[in-house]
């Protein structure tokens, strides 16, 4: 009976391991066309594109960062994402754990209100905010597509840490407080390092949502000088003029921090969606 099973266990573990082998070929290999291709020269990329280009260029590069306003766009897009990572983290963690240790009529539906502004797309977000910030004078800068941008981190992120905090026993934070801690020392030197895979995991996901936003941008920006990156990748688009080379170079720039940011925290990342999926 053993031997039977056996084989078909190894059958159902090689066919797991060749179905996660094309997922992964599947979800790399875009980005690999993206980075190849913005190092390999005009003709071959449209007359004569192969899997691993015959001759390597930097050309793309070069113009983007000499002849056009990426620079000033990339430190536009990285002011708007530090920024609403900074802001998400403060007011998501001070909401959450607010909800979640203070007694408050209707915590359940704060919580469920949040998510649910969370689920409205970000196009009819933006016609709304616009006309706020025109009649207050906002409209045009980077600081409006900053609020844009807390409309849908925030929300994810107090709903992430409220099942995150949750589930913390009270009882380490009675513990210090029996110790000597105040309430504030208490909350800074037991639950935020006990935190810090969900804190890593809001600010992964809210660097992700502002620094490739489209749509607010779309709307909110309007002048030369306060564009972000998706939105100065998208106008070198036009009509009898493609310029893929430095579209390509320009995505490739734009996935580096991102890249780096997995990387650097990849560890925390993975547990803090772990702890979110079993806590929540």
């Amino acid at each position: 009976m053993s031997g039977q099973i056996r084989p078909r266990r190894i059958a159902g573990r090689m066919g797991l391991y060749f179905a996660a082998i094309v997922l992964a070929v599947y979800s790399a290999f875009p980005i690999y066309w993206m980075i190849v291709s913005s190092l390999r020269p005009t003709q071959e990329m449209l007359m004569n594109p192969s899997l691993v280009p015959q001759r390597w260029t930097l050309e793309y590069y070069t113009s983007l960062l000499a002849q056009t306003d990426y620079p000033r766009q990339f430190l536009n897009s990285l002011i708007v994402a530090v920024t609403t990572v900074a802001l998400t983290m403060v007011l998501s963690v001070m909401i959450a754990y607010g909800v979640t240790r203070q007694r408050i009529r209707g915590k359940q539906m704060i919580i469920a209100g949040m998510l649910y502004a969370y689920m409205f797309p970000p196009l009819l977000l933006a016609i709304p905010l616009y006309a706020m910030f025109s009649v207050v004078g906002l409209n045009d800068t980077l600081l409006s597509l900053v609020i844009s941008h807390l409309t849908i981190t925030m929300p994810l992120g107090v709903w992430f840490l409220w099942g995150f905090f949750k589930t913390m026993p009270f009882e380490l934070e009675e513990a210090a407080m029996v110790d000597g801690c105040t309430r504030l020392g208490a909350f800074l030197r037991v639950v935020l390092p006990l935190s810090v895979p969900g804190l890593v995991t809001v600010a992964i996901f809210a660097f992700l949502l502002s620094w490739t936003d489209y749509t607010f941008a779309l709307v909110m920006i309007g002048s030369d000088a306060n564009k972000t990156v998706p939105l100065g990748l998208a106008s070198m688009i036009g009509a009898f003029d493609l310029r893929w080379g430095d579209v390509m170079a320009g995505s490739t720039l734009i996935a580096l921090p991102l890249f780096a940011a997995f990387l650097a925290l990849s560890r925390y990342f993975v547990q803090g969606l772990t702890a979110g999926a079993v806590k929540g």
